[in-house]
Parts: structure tokens; C-alpha cells; sequence
């Protein structure tokens, strides 16, 4: 067990109080968008029941001059991904998601073939605007249709039923071809045979990518002040069990713990978040994280979307901003990595973080000896007992006693894939 700990470590480099980088991370790009028809009772994102026009022009007005106020600090770099989320994006005319596009190639380097990604409702769904977003540079649709049961559609109360979820799916693919389904189970009464039978929906129509999550009661939500009648424990576990059994044995690779993709298909957007890229956030309630030569910080904007308007035209869209402590980094870099199936290189830690992977060497030999790790040294990747106690394992790595796992908060929201 030392030996193995010892391989992954460089323990002169440990002691550095301040991250060191010969390279920054990769960048990306999000926009949020934070209006949508209703919201539903599940979601603790920072959405809002648009009770009347939405202000289409002022906000992305706004969302170009903040990008604008944070230049300076990506000075050069290059961004491979945009995600824009919400909130429900697609509620936005094509002419203004062209205006932001626009706006954004005029001001930061895309690369080539960066990725970029729509969140989109099935209820919002006409096909000529759908080909405005293609046309204004969307390559990427992530399509919300949650399931393609009405039944269970109007338990989680969506806006949309099966038949527009199947509409939308189809006009999707055509239009795009590039497209992930957000999809859930776990839902409301649902019985393993509801559960195959949205998957098989889902695979008829054959998409490069599929993010399947198991509803879960977050706090501030009215789910979780008024919890529906979920699949108890066992119930949910073979519901999941025969999800990941479909979409595997449909030729799905499995790549995260709730993403499925075609191979060559996963998502670039969320694989930076999982493999701590960095990632500037723009938006009302954007989160950002940001490497520097010797520190990483974390930003938030104003999350209430009129006050966001106010900010931003006063120069002043940050809400806070923090530093991640040495403490701390082991943490950040765990919690997203051990996600991945196949774990990361053990030599990302030190490249991503910059700091020796001797920072965690007693967490590391905790998770090997319990056997929530693989011992291989080349890797930080979680054996099949730590995919099923994944909250366990990154537990291990927490610096000092916080909230337990299960009543923490993120420190990333991930988007829909």
C-alpha cells in the first residue's frame, strides 16, 4: 500500500502553500439563461416563471457586456466548449440566440470545432425556430424531455406531454443530429416496466447521447417540502439496474455516473467540469472557475435576473468570489473526477490543481485499502464498489468535518449533458 501511494506522489512539490501551473486548464464557456414556462417542482436551479415577456434584448445585452468585464481575465485563451443553459434557453427567439453568438465570437477564440451546446424544452418546441438555432451556430441541442410517458410527464409536472417529447426528439436529430435526451426515472409510482419502457422510447430514436438521472428530492423545492410517492429503495435500485442494463446493451458506453454516449459522443462540455477544466460562467447565478499561475478562484453573479440587469449595467455582476484553498483542492478535484467511469490519469491532479498529487496520498490510501479505489498508480479511477458508494468515496476526501454528503450542496451544478 506505501509503495502504491509513494508511485503517485512527487512529495517535495507538497509542501507548496499556492497552486503552480506550467499550463492552465482547458476553458470553457457558460451562458445562463434563467427563465423558463414554469418551474418545475423538482428543480433547484436558479430558474424563473417567466410571468410575462421575457426581456430578450436587455439580457443579452447584458450578458455580452459582462463577457466583455471578464476578458481581462482570460486574456489569450482559447475556449472549447459554450453551453448555454437555463432556465429553459429555447424559450429565446433564434434572432437572439444569433445576436449572443455573435456577440461572443466577436470577443473570445473559439476553437475550431468547439462544441456548442442548447438547452431546449419540448414544449417550446417549433421547427422553424429550432433551425434558427441551428443556423445561428448551435451544433449541440440538449433536449429536456425528462420522459416519454404523459402519465409521468404530468407527475413531475412538465409543461409538455409524450407526444410532443417525440416531436421534438425527432425534429432534434434532423435538424442537428448532435443531441443528448435528459431523461429521469425513479419518478412517481413508476414501476420497473414504465422505466424499460421509456428507455426503449428513448432508444428508438437512436441519439448519440443520453443523460439519465434518478430524481432526487433537493432541498428548496417543492418535491421536497411536499415529497410525491417515489419507488422506495429497492424498487429504485432495479429500476436503475435495468436502466444501465438497456442502454449499455444497446451499444451506450457508460461514461459517467449519469451520462450514456455513443463512443466519440460525449459531452466536451460537462467532461471539462468532471475533469476540472476551467469554465467562465456568465448569466444570472453563473458559477465560474478560474486558474491563475498561483491560485484558482470561483466566482458567482447575481442570481436574481432583474437584479443581475442592474449589476452588470453598473459594472458590477459578481455577487462573490473566493479562492480554493490548498486545503480544499483535493476535495474539488475528487468530487468531479471519480465520476468517470474510467477515473482520470493520476498525473491530471497535479496538472489541473497545481499541486503534487501528495496532497491526497492519505485519502488515496484510505479509499485503495477499503477498496473504493483502484490500486493502480497510473490512475485515480473508482472500482466497481466505489461507482456504487460513489458519495462514500468522496467523502474520503473532504479536509476537515462539513455537512454530511447527502445534505451538501455541489460546488458545481452540472448542466444536462
Amino acid at each position: 500500500m506505501t509503495s502504491t501511494v509513494a508511485a503517485r506522489t512527487s512529495v517535495g512539490v507538497a509542501t507548496l502553500k499556492q497552486p503552480h501551473f506550467a499550463v492552465l486548464p482547458p476553458l470553457a464557456l457558460y451562458v445562463h439563461l434563467p427563465w423558463c414556462l414554469k418551474k418545475c417542482p423538482y428543480c433547484d436551479f436558479n430558474s424563473h416563471e417567466a410571468r410575462g415577456p421575457v426581456p430578450e434584448a436587455a439580457y443579452v445585452g447584458a450578458l455580452i457586456a459582462d463577457l466583455e468585464s471578464a476578458l481581462p481575465l482570460i486574456w489569450g485563451r482559447k475556449v472549447a466548449s459554450v453551453f448555454i443553459g437555463g432556465g429553459t434557453p429555447s424559450l429565446f427567439e433564434a434572432a437572439a440566440i444569433d445576436r449572443l453568438l455573435a456577440g461572443i465570437r466577436a470577443r473570445v477564440p473559439l476553437l475550431p470545432a468547439a462544441e456548442v451546446t442548447l438547452e431546449a424544452n419540448p414544449g417550446t418546441f417549433e421547427r422553424k425556430k429550432f433551425a434558427g438555432f441551428f443556423a445561428a451556430g448551435i451544433n449541440r441541442l440538449s433536449l429536456g424531455v425528462q420522459s416519454f410517458d404523459t402519465q409521468m410527464l404530468q407527475a413531475l409536472g412538465r409543461v409538455h406531454d409524450a407526444g410532443e417529447s417525440r416531436r421534438a426528439a425527432e425534429a432534434a436529430l434532423m435538424i442537428f443530429g448532435n443531441v443528448n435526451f435528459d431523461l429521469m426515472y425513479g419518478l412517481p409510482r413508476q414501476t420497473i416496466a414504465q422505466a424499460r419502457a421509456d428507455v426503449a422510447a428513448a432508444l428508438a430514436f437512436n441519439p448519440p447521447h443520453l443523460s439519465f438521472y434518478h430524481l432526487t428530492l433537493e432541498p428548496n423545492t417543492l418535491f421536497h417540502r411536499y415529497p410525491p410517492p417515489l419507488p422506495d429503495d429497492d424498487a429504485a435500485a432495479d429500476i436503475e439496474d435495468n436502466v444501465h442494463t438497456m442502454l449499455c446493451g444497446a451499444g451506450y458506453v457508460h461514461y459517467e455516473t449519469s451520462a450514456f454516449a455513443k463512443p466519440g459522443c460525449e459531452s466536451v462540455h460537462n467532461t471539462n467540469y468532471w475533469r476540472f477544466g476551467d469554465y467562465l460562467g456568465i448569466g444570472a447565478g453563473a458559477h465560474s472557475k478560474l486558474s491563475f499561475p498561483d491560485r484558482i478562484v470561483r466566482q458567482v453573479r447575481w442570481k436574481q435576473p432583474t437584479q443581475y440587469l442592474e449589476r452588470v449595467g453598473a459594472g458590477t455582476p459578481l455577487m462573490e468570489e473566493t479562492e480554493i484553498t490548498r486545503a480544499d483542492i483535493g476535495f474539488e478535484f475528487m468530487l468531479n473526477a471519480l465520476r468517470l467511469a474510467d477515473g482520470v490519469p493520476a498525473a491530471l491532479f497535479a496538472e489541473r490543481t497545481g499541486f503534487s498529487l501528495a496532497q491526497i496520498a492519505r485519502p488515496i490510501a484510505a479509499a485503495t485499502h477499503k477498496g473504493l479505489l483502484e490500486p493502480d498508480p497510473t490512475v485515480l479511477k473508482p472500482t466497481e464498489l466505489g461507482r456504487r458508494f460513489l458519495n462514500d468515496l468522496q467523502t474520503l476526501f473532504l479536509a476537515a468535518p462539513r455537512p454530511s454528503q447527502s445534505d451538501a450542496q455541489p460546488l458545481v451544478r452540472l448542466h444536462s449533458a
